[in-house]
């Protein structure tokens, strides 16, 4: 009968010395990310240097059959500022 230190002692993934490719894979691939985060960060500041300092306006809006483009206000500004109390929010 085996006792509970054995069974959680016991090596159940097999021989790990024979699969000695894991370390030098996971080196490749910090390394290729490492490069490739690079690469991107020069190539962002590469963009963002070439963007004028100010844009042109915009134009007005696509649709001109529009008469009134503002939103009214509903409350008229009667409305209170303040946060309601602690009611329950009615869920």
């Amino acid at each position: 009968m085996l006792t509970t230190a054995q069974v959680l002692a016991e090596n159940n993934f097999g021989d790990t010395r024979t699969g000695g490719l894991a370390g030098p894979m996971g080196l490749f691939l910090i390394v290729a990310l490492a490069t490739v985060t690079i690469l991107l960060i020069r190539n962002m500041n590469a963009r963002l240097r070439r963007l004028p300092d100010r844009f042109p306006p915009q134009p007005g809006p696509a649709d001109q059959g529009r008469t009134d483009a503002t939103v009214a206000d509903p409350t008229d500004g009667t409305a209170s500022q303040e946060s309601p109390s602690d009611a329950p929010n009615g869920s």
